[in-house]
């Protein structure tokens, strides 16, 4: 397990903040696992489509003071379904906890937007996808696929 990394521990605060102009460098250097790198999208490319995305909601993760993730939501205010649209945990940080929090800590901030009824994300099948984990924060398969293939399953938190 990873012990005590940039005076971090399993024990920090984990905090979901806006980027700004002096902390997007670090959130974009940010990476997963190179066998993840197949279920999810480059910070650097996430925050692009953020910023051309009126439905975008995004936020980096800190455990303490700091960046060891970023998230994105997909906020329609007019729509019951939210849609968890990016998550991840850089490889340094992984199975200490921080995924855990921070999902649990979007989860609440879901809870407390308009219309919010459930919190919709999706999975690639393969090797070390996040299934398992979105399972254990009380997501369910839908039987239902986000691509054309079957590849991507889509997973479903009733709020």
């Amino acid at each position: 397990m990873n012990n005590v990394t940039n005076n971090i521990s399993k024990d920090s605060v984990v905090s979901l903040r806006e980027i700004t102009e002096k902390t997007v460098w670090s959130i974009c250097k940010l990476s997963v696992k190179k066998q993840q790198e197949k279920f999810v999208a480059a910070n650097s490319v996430s925050i692009a489509e953020a910023y051309f995305s009126k439905y975008a909601w995004f936020r980096a993760i800190y455990a303490d003071d700091t960046p060891v993730g970023f998230l994105m939501l997909y906020d329609d205010p007019e729509k019951p379904e939210y849609y968890l649209w990016r998550f991840m945990i850089d490889a340094r940080y992984q199975r200490i906890g921080f995924g855990k929090r921070a999902l649990t800590l979007l989860i609440e901030h879901v809870k407390t937007r308009p219309n919010a009824e459930h919190l919709m994300t999706s999975a690639i099948d393969g090797n070390g996808n996040p299934k398992k984990f979105y399972e254990k924060m009380g997501f369910k398969l839908t039987g239902e696929y986000e691509d054309d293939e079957g590849n991507e399953a889509l997973m479903k938190l009733i709020l």
